[in-house]
């Protein structure tokens, strides 16, 4: 009996819960296609960012997937719609019957100068390294921290980082040696307020533990360009060499250069199955659904999808998309998180402690009980590449004795 071919592209949340969920019907060859050989826990980037554990944002993807699925390590570039084929960059050519689309977002600087060039991200793995290693070496060769620490976006992954980086900054410098020093961390939003997506009521709970953290923040504040040493802000130029930037993201340009249909966002129009086209899904952050771009949105955008595959190849009725609107949990600091669920929204203690259980179901989506346990586990250790902080760690307890 003939399977049908399945080549689902993209390797974060879509992506994997659409093999995940296929991987055991015997009717379907999947071939899994992504640009990097693990899942990437993005919820968790922030904190991995400020000294937490790689592998806290980190499963290899065949920890996660079978050998019914093949793993590929490539960069889609093409279709061929007429021969149902996706090229590679790298000259590979792959069929198949269905296509499942889940390539993620990319870092939209808007055009502005510099920030490509001098700016920092946490979007990626890679990226989290090359800021840290900033981080560490500015302390340990000027043994005082930058003049300001500026984080551009107050959406989650700016808020997030905001409200983390004031104890890690402290941390590192306790770590080398550095005298006692006040921090100025600065968010950067051109919105009127923070979280423009979210609730007000979260917003300004936001806005308090924030200030309380000693976070200024600036509104309405247009950004004009980035050199080695400031960023332009209305006009002004702000010193500073330790500039990060979460506040834009764009859907990946693979969509525009295939012709698909997109919506002002630029995001895929779909229709009710989640189809850009018969036999092709595009879901997660790359559709223009209500929720796209949230994780819990990819992972229902899975579950649907490959539920109406396996319809499909049965000749059942599709089922109909509906979307749900996620519960948003975004901590601020140790032990202190906002909610919002639907109309319910309360900050603190409990919201943090719903955020751990939350990150607890998010690695449960995609591993055994016993599994996720053991990566949420990683959520308490910390981890640092510099040799002077490794240092500091294992000596610190007996520094405290005497």
């Amino acid at each position: 009996l003939q399977k049908h071919k399945i080549l689902i592209v993209g390797g974060g949340f879509g992506g994997v819960k659409t093999a995940l969920e296929l991987q055991d019907n015997d009717e379907v060859e999947i071939t899994l296609l992504s640009d990097h050989d693990d899942f990437r826990y993005y919820p968790t980037f922030y904190h991995t960012a400020t000294g937490g554990l790689k592998a806290q944002s980190s499963i290899p993807l065949h920890e996660i997937l079978d050998d019914r699925v093949s793993r590929v390590l490539a960069t889609a570039a093409s279709i061929d719609r007429a021969n149902k084929t996706l090229k590679t960059t790298d000259g590979k050519t792959f069929s198949y019957d269905i296509l499942v689309l889940a390539l993620g977002t990319v870092t939209n600087y808007f055009g502005i100068n510099g920030l490509a060039e001098y700016s920092y991200s946490i979007k990626s793995l890679e990226e989290i390294k090359r800021f840290k290693e900033h981080l560490h070496n500015q302390l340990a060769s000027e043994h005082k921290p930058d003049l300001r620490y500026i984080i551009v976006g107050a959406g989650p992954t700016g808020i997030e980082l905001a409200g983390a980086l004031p104890a890690y900054v402290r941390k590192i410098m306790l770590n080398h040696g550095i005298r006692h020093r006040a921090v100025r961390i600065e968010l950067i939003e051109a919105a009127p307020r923070l979280l423009p997506r979210s609730n007000k009521a979260v917003s300004r709970a936001v806005r308090r533990r924030l200030r309380k953290l000693g976070v200024h923040i600036r509104l309405k504040q247009a950004v004009q360009g980035q050199d080695a040493d400031s960023l332009i802000i209305n006009g002004e130029p702000l010193k500073s060499r330790t500039v990060v930037w979460t506040a834009g993201m764009a859907n990946n340009p693979f969509f525009k250069a295939n012709g698909f249909t997109l919506d002002p966002r630029g995001k895929v129009a779909v229709d009710g199955y989640l189809q850009a086209e018969p036999g092709i899904f595009v879901l997660g952050d790359n559709a223009a659904t209500v929720y796209s771009g949230l994780a819990q949105t990819a992972l229902a955008d899975a579950a649907l999808v490959s539920n109406n595959i396996v319809r499909g190849l049965r000749s059942e009725p599709l089922e109909i998309y509906k979307p749900k609107q996620p519960v948003s949990v975004i901590p601020v600091g140790a032990e202190w998180a906002a909610v919002e669920w639907g109309k319910l929204h309360f900050s603190g203690k409990l919201g943090w402690l719903l955020r751990s259980a939350a990150d607890w179901i998010g690695y449960h989506d995609l591993q055994p009980w016993w599994k996720a346990s053991e990566q949420w586990l990683t959520e308490f250790g910390s981890q640092e590449e510099c040799i002077t902080c490794m240092v500091a760690v294992q000596k610190r307890p007996a520094d405290i004795i005497q």
